[in-house]
């Protein structure tokens, strides 16, 4: 019987030298982040804050917030050394407050979590933008299985276009996508991918 405390689970692999997913931005996330009104933008289960930081350094006003206390001294490294600033702060997306109306951003990069608590995390998002306000995610679907380039290994944690539709009912998709693409996001996502990216927006008022 193992009597150790439980570690958030990628708090190992981010007190690994340098920064496990790369200080650079997601690909996606910086091809749609010009389409994000300036102002307040949060970046769910952001790690180490590659695009936490970038994004800040866009001019908008981030919030940071991981699970894992390893990650988020990370970010706030890493905005210290770009010379930037963010907010970031340990929380568990099981029960982590979106505030609602709040946000002209939210970002959603490669989190993966139980298929339930990601439809709950999904209608806090479409609460949480403000009018106008985008969602970009980046996640792999179940093709993924069949590469070894990054992901769970659990299906259910995957996700498809349909599932997004579903869950984020609401919002106006601008890009909506599965395809296969190259990974180059540091030691742990690197080699071909199966993903699927959305840029989901939440209908200005009339």
């Amino acid at each position: 019987m193992n009597d150790r405390p439980s570690r958030p689970p990628f708090d190992e692999r981010y007190a690994e030298p340098g920064w496990a997913f790369g200080a650079e931005p997601n690909d996606f996330l910086r091809e749609m982040a010009p389409r994000i009104p300036r102002g307040r933008v949060l970046c769910l289960a952001e790690g180490q804050g590659r695009n936490a930081v970038h994004l800040a350094s866009l001019g908008h006003d981030v919030t940071a917030m991981d699970l894992s206390a390893v990650g988020i001294e990370g970010a706030r490294r890493l905005a210290a050394e770009r010379g930037v600033t963010i907010h970031a702060e340990v929380a568990d997306l099981a029960d982590y407050a979106v505030a609602p109306g709040a946000w002209q951003g939210i970002v959603s990069i490669f989190v993966h979590v139980p298929a339930e608590l990601r439809a709950r995390v999904h209608r806090a998002v479409v609460a949480g933008l403000a009018p106008g306000g985008l969602f970009v995610l980046e996640a792999y679907t179940p093709r993924q299985l069949t590469h070894d380039s990054g992901g769970p290994s659990d299906a259910a944690r995957l996700m498809t276009l349909s599932d997004l539709r579903r869950e984020l009912e609401g919002l106006e998709f601008e890009h909506a996508l599965e395809t296969e693409r190259e990974l180059s996001e540091g030691k742990w996502h690197r080699g071909p991918a199966a993903v699927v990216q959305i840029a989901a927006r939440q209908p200005a008022k009339r």
